[in-house]
């Protein structure tokens, strides 16, 4: 835990994360990644330089049907005050549209109800839980599906809600959070298309590389992140 704590840390002073009087509000889903942010921020909060405050917000896919009792808990062991707000995204993905690929629309729509929640908290910014593999997942995903070379940025700044997203795993592997998050009370994804998606697919194939080329996944990450390595092409000019 010490050691995603230490990544937290410099993700947060690398890209100017916190400022003092913050109130920053969780995206709990109660998987793993999100568990781990909750802790390691809610640890940090303790002794980092500038002042904070915490609120986790978790959306309800299900309608307030879901028993998220176990991830209230671990949020009050914690100190951190713990809001719970149904939602009907599941049904509208997967019995209204039928979505064949949910998971843009979902994370769209669970950002937005996010926001307005935090808004409505008094927090100014909000905290989700990619890692560095997600960011590079990301980053192939826009590569092959939408012929460009994008992916999510440590800061964004949301105009329409004047909520600004951070995300300060951003350094930490995804088998750090597994690590860290072991004996945590994981909330089950009941997402049908779980395992089934384009991002399984991209997870799958740098997997299969990193067999064969040492720390492939180092490496893109720090083409991604290194303000030097970046040599495509530009426009020329008439």
């Amino acid at each position: 835990m010490k050691r995603v704590q230490g990544k937290v840390r410099k993700a947060l002073e690398l890209y100017n994360m916190i400022d003092a009087g913050d109130k920053i509000a969780v995206g709990l889903s109660g998987g793993k990644d999100s568990l781990t942010l909750l802790d390691a921020l809610a640890s940090l909060k303790n002794y980092y330089p500038v002042p904070f405050d915490l609120v986790a917000i978790t959306v309800d896919m299900h309608n307030g049907e879901s028993d998220f009792s176990k991830i209230t808990e671990f949020c009050e062991k914690r100190g951190v005050e713990h809001k719970i707000v149904p939602s009907q995204i599941y049904d509208i993905l997967f019995k209204i549209r039928k979505e064949p690929n949910p998971c843009s629309l979902c994370a769209r729509l669970r950002r937005a109800i996010l926001a307005e929640t935090a808004k409505k908290l008094g927090c100014n910014k909000v905290a989700l839980g990619h890692h560095a593999n997600d960011l590079i997942e990301t980053f192939f995903l826009s590569l092959f599906y939408e012929s460009r070379l994008s992916t999510f940025l440590p800061v964004t700044h949301l105009s329409k809600t004047d909520i600004v997203i951070i995300r300060p795993m951003i350094l930490v592997w995804e088998k750090e959070t597994i690590a860290t998050a072991k004996d945590f009370p994981v909330f089950h994804n009941d997402c049908p298309a779980d395992k089934n998606t384009q991002r399984e697919y991209i997870k799958g194939l740098l997997n299969s590389i990193a067999p064969h080329i040492h720390q492939v996944h180092e490496h893109i990450l720090s083409a991604i992140t290194h303000p030097e390595r970046n040599h495509l092409f530009k426009p020329t000019e008439d």
